[in-house]
């Protein structure tokens, strides 16, 4: 689990999980600034915790009703609109995506559309949009909320051939998307229009993580992916640009600007180090 918050608490929250259904997915609330409760996924369920009652008690919602109603499978993703309208987005190995009222759970719609099961969902920074990628799935999907199941476009990730979950991230003046592939490129789209505006080689293998810093122009990304020997005495060696950790630095204007080719960074990001790989 991701360590946010005091120890005290923490230790508390791996204890009672610890004693539940296997965790897949979870996403902290804040309000006040402060922790407030923390939503986790689980088969056909969610779980929230009151992080100020730490312990066995929480609040368990199905997502799917005895009509058969709502969300079948395994609750992989999580993602609360920034805007605090009240609204969360739940992603489902069933290759559904929900938006669900965050005080009782109620089901408002779901949408359909995924070829994978989901293991992404992130709001746009004004909340009316939402994307959804999925696994083995080459397609982000932007989904207008304001018209509940309409899919404005789709963008292109290589992720046909991967079991991996490669996440992606909007930058934070919330104009452009950031995404990886198993081919190790990083695409930049334009959110307004959804055309492939630049990308570049981040990495040798794939680039399963993207994210923008929250306000400087900065990104990291990683990258690896299973690698099996020939025999059980065959050493792995890895370049600097496999199974590694990079942060680039780049000007969002430049991105604008320039839409041509995908070699050498051409909207003038660069990478502050790559060479965060395992050696062993």
């Amino acid at each position: 689990m991701t360590s946010v918050g005091s120890h005290t608490c923490l230790l508390q929250i791996q204890l009672v999980v610890c004693l539940l259904p296997p965790l897949v997915t979870t996403q902290f609330i804040f309000g006040m600034l402060l922790l407030v409760w923390i939503f986790a996924g689980y088969n056909k369920s969610v779980r929230v915790f009151d992080v100020h009652r730490p312990g066995r008690d929480f609040e368990k919602y199905s997502t799917l009703k005895g009509n058969k109603e709502g969300q079948a499978g395994i609750m992989s993703a999580i993602a609360f609109s920034p805007t605090h309208t009240g609204m969360l987005a739940i992603g489902s190995y069933s290759q559904t995506s929900a938006i669900y009222r965050e005080d009782n759970m109620e089901l408002l719609y779901v949408l359909h559309g995924q070829e994978g099961g989901v293991t992404h969902v992130q709001f746009s920074r004004d909340g009316n949009y939402l994307y959804t990628g999925g696994r083995k799935d080459p397609y982000i999907l932007c989904w207008d909320l304001r018209k509940a199941v309409q899919v404005v476009y789709k963008l292109y990730r290589s992720s046909e051939h991967t079991n991996q979950r490669i996440l992606f991230d909007i930058e934070p003046s919330g104009r452009h998307l950031g995404t990886g592939g198993q081919d190790g490129l990083v695409h930049i789209y334009d959110l307004q229009t959804g055309k492939w505006i630049s990308g570049f080689q981040a990495a040798a293998d794939t680039v399963n993580g993207f994210s923008f810093h929250p306000f400087l122009p900065m990104a990291a990304s990683s990258s690896g992916h299973r690698r099996f020997p020939v025999d059980d005495f065959e050493d792995l060696h890895l370049s600097g640009d496999e199974n590694c950790v990079s942060v680039w630095s780049f000007l969002y204007a430049s991105m604008m600007e320039n839409a041509d080719g995908i070699n050498g960074c051409e909207f003038n990001c660069q990478s502050e180090h790559e060479n965060l790989n395992q050696d062993s």
